[in-house]
């Protein structure tokens, strides 16, 4: 017996990508309904072998369906997803809106699996930023061994993280600069996007920092330990799909640079590749369509008594989005809802 299942925002790429991971992890689908806004309405989305089509949001009626995978902003979040948890059915929010909720826990299901006992406050479960996830993959199990200060990250961020749009707009930039009649002006960010780096992800704050820095440290703080100190410089890069994050971590007591590989090579949902010669090391192309975690270049930082630097590396539309959001459905299908 499995599960009658929503996929909201169906037409986007986030909600492809759940789609292509349900079908890929053999979740225990007994019906599946696909929804989008009305100006996407009846258009056609893939699941596995089947073409579907999507279902208006706006008139759906979620009675009786058990898990709604939520992939749309958090406007329309706001409006549908108190109506889907209203009717029994769990939501699992690929959007920033209850992520800070205290009533509604954000599970990266390697890190705090049991944390999705508490989606029944307001039967719903929140999925954390792309750029968080990856990272606290790889921070939890260095921190259950030595517990973590201090975390410094620098991350570098694709475009696909800002959607279609973001993505459209640095291939029309890069076309335009070879064919200088045709000029493509920043929309989707600040600043030109192609060949460039732009130290600017979401609006600013007070304080100076951006507000994809302060869901880093907000989010790492609640899904690991509230006492673990971060700072973080985000920076879009012109990279398609994954997301980078150079990690400088400061614990509370010595750990060799050889005993965090081999916990990290032990940990789920890690993969290390660190050799230290030309090439041994992942990149994000390499990392796309992959689930895993990737880490490399793991060494001491000698400028502080207890320091380690890594490289991570991940597919920001599976691990940092679709994938975490299937695992959440998986942890909550073993764990609470036991039906497939």
């Amino acid at each position: 017996m499995g599960y009658r299942v929503v996929v909201v925002g169906a037409t986007g790429n986030v909600g492809r990508e759940m789609l292509n991971i349900l079908d890929e992890r053999q979740f225990p689908v007994d019906e599946l309904a696909v929804l989008a806004s009305r100006r996407s309405l009846g258009t056609d989305v893939s699941f596995g072998d089947k073409t579907l089509k999507t279902k208006d949001l706006d008139t759906f009626d979620f009675t009786g369906w058990d898990i709604a995978l939520f992939a749309v902003g958090s406007d329309a979040t706001k409006k549908y997803a108190p109506v889907a948890a209203k009717t029994g059915c769990i939501v699992i929010d690929n959007s920033s809106l209850y992520r800070y909720d205290p009533d509604v826990p954000l599970v990266v299901p390697e890190v705090n699996p049991e944390a999705v006992h508490d989606y029944y406050k307001k039967n719903i479960i929140a999925n954390p930023n792309c750029s968080t996830a990856q990272m606290v993959v790889a921070l939890k199990p260095l921190h259950d061994r030595a517990k973590i200060k201090r975390v410094v990250v620098s991350t570098y961020q694709s475009v696909s993280g800002a959607g279609k749009e973001g993505a459209d707009e640095l291939w029309d930039q890069t076309k335009s600069i070879y064919n200088p009649t045709s000029e493509v002006p920043p929309k989707m960010f600040t600043k030109q996007i192609a060949f460039n780096v732009i130290p600017h992800i979401d609006v600013f704050m007070e304080d100076g920092t951006t507000k994809e820095e302060w869901k880093m440290v907000a989010e790492t703080k609640k899904i690991i330990d509230k006492s673990i100190k971060i700072t973080a410089t985000c920076v879009r890069v012109p990279v398609f799909v994954g997301h980078s994050e150079a990690i400088n971590i400061e614990f509370e007591e010595f750990l060799d640079e050889d005993e965090a590989r081999d916990i990290l090579r032990e940990a789920p949902g890690v993969m290390v590749i660190d050799k230290r010669e030309d090439g041994g090391y992942v990149t994000p192309v390499e990392c796309v369509g992959d689930y895993a975690t990737f880490i490399s270049r793991i060494r001491q930082d000698s400028t502080i008594d207890n320091g380690l630097n890594l490289w991570c590396v991940s597919d920001n539309l599976r691990k940092g989005a679709a994938l975490n959001a299937v695992q959440i459905a998986e942890t909550l299908g073993a764990r609470v809802l036991k039906k497939g």
